[in-house]
């Protein structure tokens, strides 16, 4: 009798774990599904988008009206955008694809600052115009090469669940059709890149940094993730995915992410000291209740904790209860524009939620500043006479060839419009004029 007891206890107990098994493996099996239909998407949105950009760009060379001209510019702006987004979306935190986030976060850069000028009074120059070219053929190489791996994976019906596990394993004899194709599009960009080194690009850094400010103590992943845990302050063990970047990358980083709950997470640590280079994290906020200059003290705060001294505070927004804050690295009495980062605190309960420094390690050392050549009285003169200058600092900025320069720089008044000015204070040369879009002064991209 016992006997057919057991026997039934064990059939029972074979069967439960036989569903149980076939549950766990139809669920992965969904899971997995899902995975591979976001990364088919992001792909062909990819391929879509920069098939839109090369057709957005032609049309903009083809006008001839300036008021039809500046909103093609905000357009090719916001189709680099969903580019950028598309790639951010595949698994390719393996694949060094630096250099094409680059070119096309340089067309981005180029395209939006020449939609907010005012192209009656300043129009698009020969060079940039030869500028735009260069970027109309190069958009067609890139939209080409994209192509043929589309067509080549759609034909031998390719899975980027395939890539994801080359690139993690780094199996070489994997059928990498998909890496391949992609590692020529980088190879093709990085010509495009020694191309354009005499770009006119507006705000177009023409020659590579190296970090400058990292020391060479390499962290084990698992420091990663002690450091990650930390900051992203997930006292209760949630589980931390972490990657590194492949080879070729211009820095060593630990990418970094987690998911839970309504809460996503993602950081880029760098290997070297173990810093944040960008952080985000994205939750539903609640109504506020601080004020954007609490917010302010708690990002200040932040900031300390992570050794950035002497930084100062040059901008600030709000919007969706969400407080934007700018810091500018001050050595004596200059402000320096290449080492700036940006801090994002949530103003329901102060918690930070975005972090941006890579243009502060990339840049920051002491730097031994000159004595102007010119005083700021000087300066003033090669200022339109009819700003009206409300401020004046010293400051640091890259010029068009990507190198610093000391400068005299002004905020002031014309009519209903601000201006931000800056003389160059060795020979009084004007480095760089900037409308400033309505109240809120926006100092974004001067590195």
């Amino acid at each position: 009798m016992v006997r057919w007891i057991l026997i039934g206890v064990l059939s029972v107990t074979t069967v439960a774990a036989g569903i149980w098994g076939y549950q766990e493996r139809q669920e992965k099996n969904a899971i997995l599904i899902q995975a591979e239909n976001n990364y088919q998407k992001s792909f062909h949105n990819l391929t879509y988008h920069m098939d839109l950009l090369h057709d957005k760009i032609g049309t903009a060379l083809a006008m001839d009206s300036k008021e039809r001209l500046s909103p093609q510019m905000v357009e090719i702006w916001r189709l680099t955008s969903e580019a950028l987004s598309d790639v951010g979306n595949l698994p390719l935190s393996l694949l060094p694809f630096n250099k094409t986030e680059s070119f096309l976060a340089d067309i981005g850069d180029f395209t939006y600052r020449t939609a907010v000028r005012d192209l009656e009074k300043d129009p698009l120059t020969a060079k940039e115009t030869e500028s735009l070219e260069n970027l109309y053929d190069q958009a067609a190489d890139i939209k080409n090469e994209l192509r043929q791996v589309q067509h080549l994976a759609l034909e031998n019906n390719l899975r980027w669940m395939d890539v994801q596990l080359a690139l993690a394993t780094k199996d070489e004899q994997a059928d990498n059709t998909i890496i391949d194709g992609f590692k020529t599009v980088e190879k093709k960009v990085e010509g495009f890149s020694e191309g354009n080194i005499q770009s006119s690009i507006i705000g177009m850094a023409t020659k590579d940094h190296e970090f400058k400010n990292l020391p060479e103590k390499k962290i084990s992943k698992q420091e990663a993730i002690t450091k990650g845990q930390s900051i992203f302050k997930l006292e209760d063990g949630s589980q931390l995915n972490l990657s590194e970047t492949g080879k070729g990358a211009d820095i060593p980083l630990y990418s970094i992410s987690y998911e839970k709950n309504d809460r996503h997470g993602y950081m880029d640590m760098t290997q070297n000291g173990g810093y944040p280079l960008n952080l985000l994290v994205d939750r539903p906020i609640a109504e506020k209740k601080l004020s954007l200059n609490q917010g302010m003290e708690k990002a200040q705060k932040y900031l300390q904790s992570f050794k950035f001294d002497d930084m100062s505070l040059f901008n600030s927004s709000e919007y969706e209860h969400i407080g934007v804050y700018s810091f500018l690295y001050q050595q004596g009495d200059v402000r320096v524009y290449p080492d700036a980062v940006e801090v994002k605190v949530a103003l329901d309960n102060g918690e930070i939620l975005g972090l941006t420094a890579r243009n502060y390690f990339m840049n920051h050392v002491e730097r031994d500043i000159p004595e102007p050549g010119i005083t700021v009285q000087e300066a003033r003169e090669k200022v339109n006479e009819n700003v009206s200058i409300q401020e004046e600092y010293l400051s640091i900025i890259e010029n068009e060839l990507g190198e610093e320069v000391l400068t005299h720089e002004f905020i002031g008044t014309m009519g209903d419009d601000t201006y931000r000015i800056f003389i160059n204070a060795m020979d009084g040369t004007e480095e760089r004029v900037e409308k400033l879009g309505g109240k809120e002064i926006n100092y974004e991209g001067l590195s």
